[in-house]
């Protein structure tokens, strides 16, 4: 019985994630996209700027208007969940994918998602924190 209700609070969340991405024409949300870091800068229409470039990670700023992300991949899901829980804290808005994941602003985020696909998590709240 434990495992019931963070299983149905999990599917309502995907549930209302899913609906949120389709608009009123009909579509459907985007199917979430794979590949290296150039191929999903590239799936964005972003120059991706190189900021780490390891093994294990890598990661580059990119530019959509006058708002600056982060768009990263990563060698293992290990590896980006730990980057992701650890990046959590300092707040955001993180569109995570398979091996990959963008981090900026609400707005950017959800126009990466309709590109990207992929699930929204949110970090730390540090609004109230003046």
């Amino acid at each position: 019985m434990r495992l019931t209700r963070p299983m149905l609070a999990v599917s309502g969340a995907v549930a209302v994630l899913a609906l949120a991405g389709c608009g009123s024409s009909g579509d459907q949300a985007a199917e979430t996209a794979t590949g290296s870091l150039e191929q999903l800068a590239a799936e964005v229409k972003c120059t991706p700027n190189i900021q780490i470039d390891a093994d294990e990670l890598r990661q580059a700023l990119c530019k959509e208007g006058d708002e600056k992300y982060i768009l990263a991949t990563f060698a293992t899901d290990r590896g980006q969940r730990e980057w992701i829980n650890e990046s959590k804290r300092m707040g955001g808005f993180f569109l995570v994918g398979r091996k990959w994941v963008a981090v900026g602003h609400k707005d950017v985020v959800t126009d990466l998602g309709g590109e990207l696909g992929g699930t929204l998590e949110i970090g730390a709240d540090h609004s109230g924190h003046h």
